[in-house]
């Protein structure tokens, strides 16, 4: 009996609706110190759980702690030589994975990755018997596939995912040119942001009326950028920092979690 291939078709379209990333978000965020990156929390779907390996990082949203917004600040201290955090927020994540925690959560944030994959990066050093050295050429690989990993995991969640990072210029030796995009060590520049639909570069500047923040959604040559939601001329290469508002403007339902 031939396939019917209405039938088959619709089948595909519902498997789709009914996968859990086509309701959820994930994005890498980055920019410079000062550019509103934490700050975005306050616009996510709640509750926001945020996972913060930037000593203070989560000052800025101090008010918001405990109102929708909540901080793990364990993984901010971290020796080199005897290095915790990385092993600890494993253990953590797993364990709030296995209860079912993130069902609850409207976004999951850790702040920041870049901090995030050095402490990875240490977990490595330590185990090779040079724990504070500097990485050698051997060390990229086992933690390029520790995080990359990671990443998988986190972004294939119930809940939108987010990890900030700090930017860095670098050049491309092939043609001469420079560009800004997340700081990560090694291939990890390239090979994480191709794990994410969104790559947003946060930006602030100055005028008349103060700080006014952005987040650049498109690719400009220098600054990398991407979206997948906003295609179709949904987002505009500058959109306001307001993760709620790019998640409307997508055809998302914008509605937090009751916890």
């Amino acid at each position: 009996m031939p396939l019917d291939i209405k039938v088959e078709l619709e089948q595909l379209n519902k498997m789709y609706e009914d996968t859990q990333q086509s309701k959820t978000f994930n994005a890498l965020i980055y920019g410079a110190m000062g550019t509103g990156k934490t700050n975005l929390a306050k616009t996510c779907r709640k509750p926001v759980l945020i996972h913060s390996f930037d000593p203070g990082g989560c000052k800025t949203i101090r008010d918001e702690i405990g109102k929708g917004i909540f901080v793990d600040t364990r993984y901010e201290i971290e020796d080199a030589k005897n290095p915790t955090a990385f092993q600890s927020w494993d253990d953590e994540y797993h364990r709030l994975k296995k209860e079912g925690f993130f069902t609850s959560i409207g976004t999951f944030m850790v702040d920041s990755a870049t901090t995030w994959s050095a402490s990875a990066m240490n977990v490595i050093l330590k185990k090779a018997g040079r724990a504070g050295g500097t990485p050698q050429q051997n060390d990229y690989l086992p933690a390029m596939i520790m995080i990359e990993n990671a990443i998988k995991d986190m972004i294939s969640l119930p809940c939108d995912c987010i990890l900030t990072a700090h930017e860095d210029t670098d050049k491309d030796e092939a043609s001469g040119r420079m560009f800004v995009g997340p700081l990560f060590v090694g291939k990890l520049k390239v090979r994480v942001p191709l794990l994410f639909d969104e790559i947003y570069m946060a930006v602030s500047k100055e005028t008349s009326k103060g700080a006014e923040y952005s987040l650049l959604t498109q690719n400009t040559g220098l600054y990398k950028a991407r979206t997948r939601l906003g295609s179709n001329k949904r987002f505009e290469a500058y959109e306001v920092q307001d993760i709620k508002g790019l998640l409307k403007k997508a055809g998302f339902d914008v509605a937090d979690k009751s916890y």
